[in-house]
């Protein structure tokens, strides 16, 4: 039996709300394991359910001719008191996905439950005309979290404790655990896999599936792609500076800006906004890049080297921060801070808590971050750093980056 991700727990709450249920991510994240599991409880549950991969190019083209058509692939008796749960894989493949799910919807939904994935959001926005308002309910797959990335481990009870309330042995087992993912991350496959394989891997996934998200968006210089890829991941946490890559890579900016959003969409970079409230000082309006995979990251950065060891611990811990927050607030609620003067924050989070990472927290100087505590004094500030024997520093709290 495979094991349970923490978006299907939450799906399963949303089976019996009128609505469709759209799992979109990254290729290889795991989104039909995911579809697979829901289908898997809900056939636990005597319920009917049925499943379509439109990979099937016999199915695509029914379905492209007429969403209707989804009734002579499959046995519906519409007469009966009980919905049906129709999971359809890739449902970015067909010509017009909005129009086909809108259709089902509207004509079928006291029978027909629709339950679909697809590869990522840039294929899904682009060919979803219809904004689908009230009819859909999305989930954003990403890689294994940390907490899943222990369950896949088979350390299903260390993932569910309070890493605050924990012993000294397990904090261990933590800190090793984390070594791991930290470097190689946290695509199913790779945590699965045995560290001499690690690396092959997830070259594969950059060069076999991240190719087939270049092919579909439409890029035709795919190397080019890929520079901005390894550029990237060496300015993880860096402001990005579109009109600068342009010149780096001898392409236009309206170019760099449709890579950035095809990587953006495709769930492998997020860009994250600046936090302003005195629009004067707190100039900066460049994003942040950070990477949704950290072994994605350390891929295209060219090394898998162990933390202690590397050149790039202070971006890496900062992208890791990143991968953390994401767990339990949206993209547009995580921001850093920065001022003209060169002052900065890495991360404000709801505007309710500020962090800043440290790989060697006693580099940390209360008085750099003077004009932050002033400005947001009711935002709690903390420091973050990497297994970090302290707990206090200049009456700032530490915590480990697998406790956020």
């Amino acid at each position: 039996m495979s094991i349970i991700r923490d978006v299907t727990v939450k799906a399963l709450k949303y089976l019996d709300i009128e609505s469709i249920l759209i799992f979109v991510g990254a290729r290889q994240s795991g989104k039909t394991t995911i579809l697979k599991q829901i289908q898997s409880k809900l056939e636990a549950s005597k319920e009917t359910c049925f499943f379509l991969n439109l990979e099937d190019p016999e199915y695509l083209g029914l379905l492209n001719e007429h969403p209707r058509n989804l009734l002579k692939i499959f046995s519906f008796d519409l007469s009966r008191d009980k919905k049906y749960f129709v999971f359809v894989d890739e449902i970015q493949y067909l010509k017009d996905p909005s129009n086909f799910l809108k259709f089902i919807f509207d004509e079928y939904k006291e029978k027909i439950k629709l339950i679909v994935s697809g590869s990522s959001a840039f294929y899904i926005d682009k060919k979803f005309k219809d904004s689908l308002a009230g009819r859909k309910k999305i989930f954003n797959v990403h890689t294994l979290s940390f907490r899943e990335f222990l369950r896949f481990k088979k350390e299903d009870i260390l993932s569910q404790k309070s890493f605050k309330e924990i012993s000294l042995e397990e904090e261990n087992k933590i800190d090793l655990y984390y070594r791991e993912f930290i470097v190689y991350g946290g695509y199913p496959r790779v945590v699965l896999s045995p560290v001499e394989e690690k690396e092959n891997i997830i070259k594969e996934l950059a060069y076999s599936y991240i190719k087939k998200d270049i092919y579909e968006a439409g890029i035709k210089k795919e190397d080019v792609f890929y520079k901005l890829f390894k550029i990237l991941s060496d300015q993880v946490g860096n402001l990005v500076n579109t009109s600068e890559l342009a010149n780096t890579l001898n392409v236009s900016k309206t170019a760099i800006n449709n890579y950035l959003e095809t990587m953006r969409k495709s769930f492998h970079i997020a860009l994250i906004s600046p936090f302003s409230k005195n629009l004067r000082k707190e100039i900066s309006k460049m994003p942040k890049v950070f990477f949704y995979d950290l072994g994605l990251r350390n891929f295209f950065f060219g090394s898998f080297e162990s933390f202690e060891t590397r050149d790039d611990k202070g971006r890496l811990l900062e992208n890791a921060v990143f991968r953390q927050l994401i767990e339990k607030h949206e993209n547009d609620q995580i921001k850093f801070w920065r001022t003209s003067a060169q002052n900065e924050v890495d991360f404000v989070v709801d505007e309710k808590k500020a962090y800043e990472v440290k790989v060697n927290i006693n580099q940390f100087k209360k008085s750099k971050y003077k004009s932050f505590l002033e400005s947001y004094p009711d935002i709690d500030f903390s420091l973050i750093s990497f297994n970090s024997k302290d707990v206090v520093k200049e009456d700032f709290a530490i915590r480990n980056v697998w406790e956020i």
